[in-house]
């Protein structure tokens, strides 16, 4: 079975963990700061803080911008249901605002018209959270400008994008967002294993996400409320959670950070091979922004399904017969059980019903083969047909 994503490790990343297991610091140690600043320095953002997963991130993210009941937090509905809980975990209302029919990422478009209406109905978002699908960043400057407009923060959900560039500038730099966060699972650009990142260049919300990331404790002794009992004291000034990495993920981290631009390029050729050897079929492979430099994540094909003899379900069940590891990405989150009593209308989003009715994922990571991609589009072109 070929997957559709798999993490490289190197000699180097090895030797990065074994070295941590031989010193003093498993936990929080040298390596945590080391990581948060290369990856930094590589997108230009002022802070970067590292957490046990991209899903720990945002909900750090949500609750540092003031989510929680009463309060409203947008996002795609073509993401994984994190991109969402999070607002969850705080109490606060979630929905939805449909994709663009090309990216699959959050349409500005939809989301002006759904704020003129939210505007008139008095229940514009405090948080809107677009989701940078396989890598490929959202229409940051246009959904920026709507901010400005409207009055909500963003927390830009980069899980899939590290790597990636928006107007020239890296994922994660903040021009047009409060908080970026980045993922690390094993199936993502780089790994440390689980973890996650948040990214921002407000000094303030950083200093709110640090210590809502370790229990909402402090030995800043600038910020405690009562005198120091001894060195000992510390003080917990708010409820918060353990969404701390360790040394040992940091580490690794920090040795992949020195191999991102490879991965990326080794991405787009992959994708530059996929798009060549797969024209031709009734298919939609995947439609680049001018504006973008996809971390290509993912590889995300639509079947056409008005042209095809054979259904999606079919195609999909047909290339795991043949030993290819595809995959979907995603079913809408409204379409969730957990979601029913949010009483979403399926008709309300009718591009993300298309994503979901066509897309299927192909196998892609840098350390995939020639000869494995060959046998995933000689796959593709044996059971898509028109």
């Amino acid at each position: 079975m070929i997957p559709y994503g798999r993490q490289s490790i190197s000699e180097d990343d090895i030797e990065a963990v074994v070295a941590v297991l031989r010193s003093d610091w498993l936990t929080q140690g040298p390596a945590v700061p080391r990581f948060e600043r290369a990856v930094a320095d590589y997108t230009g953002a002022t802070h970067a803080l590292a957490m046990s997963s991209a899903t720990g991130a945002l909900h750090v993210a949500c609750l540092a911008l003031g989510a929680g009941p009463g309060r409203r937090v947008w996002t795609s509905p073509i993401s994984f249901v994190a991109s969402s809980n999070c607002a969850r975990y705080c109490g606060a209302d979630v929905n939805f605002v449909d994709v663009d029919a090309r990216t699959s990422n959050m349409c500005a478009s939809a989301l002006a018209t759904k704020l003129e209406s939210a505007a008139a109905s008095g229940t514009l978002p405090h948080i809107v959270i677009p989701v940078h699908l396989a890598g490929q960043s959202c229409d940051m400057e246009a959904i920026h400008a709507l901010s400005q407009r409207f009055g909500f923060r963003i927390i830009e959900d980069a899980s899939h994008a590290i790597g990636g560039r928006y107007k020239g500038t890296p994922v994660g730099s903040g021009r047009f967002s409060d908080v970026t966060i980045f993922s690390f699972h094993p199936v993502k650009v780089i790994t440390t294993g689980e973890g996650g990142m948040a990214l921002t260049n407000d000094a303030a919300l950083a200093g709110r996400m640090e210590l809502l990331r370790s229990h909402g404790i402090t030995r800043d002794a600038s910020l405690m409320v009562n005198p120091s009992d001894g060195p000992w004291y510390y003080e917990q000034l708010t409820l918060g959670f353990n969404y701390r990495m360790t040394d040992l993920q940091a580490a690794l981290g920090a040795s992949q950070m020195e191999r991102l631009d490879s991965f990326i390029a080794r991405r787009h050729e992959i994708a530059a091979r996929y798009n060549a050897e797969l024209s031709g079929l009734p298919l939609t492979t995947p439609w680049q922004h001018p504006d973008t430099h996809s971390a290509y994540h993912l590889y995300v094909i639509r079947l056409d399904v008005r042209r095809n003899s054979i259904s999606h379900r079919a195609a999909f069940e047909a290339l795991r017969a043949r030993g290819i590891g595809v995959n979907l990405h995603y079913i809408p989150i409204y379409r969730q059980p957990d979601y029913a009593s949010l009483d979403l209308k399926r008709e309300d989003f009718p591009q993300a019903e298309a994503h979901y009715a066509e897309a299927i994922s192909l196998p892609m990571y840098p350390a995939m083969t020639d000869a494995q991609q060959d046998e995933v589009v000689a796959a593709v072109r044996g059971v898509v047909a028109a």
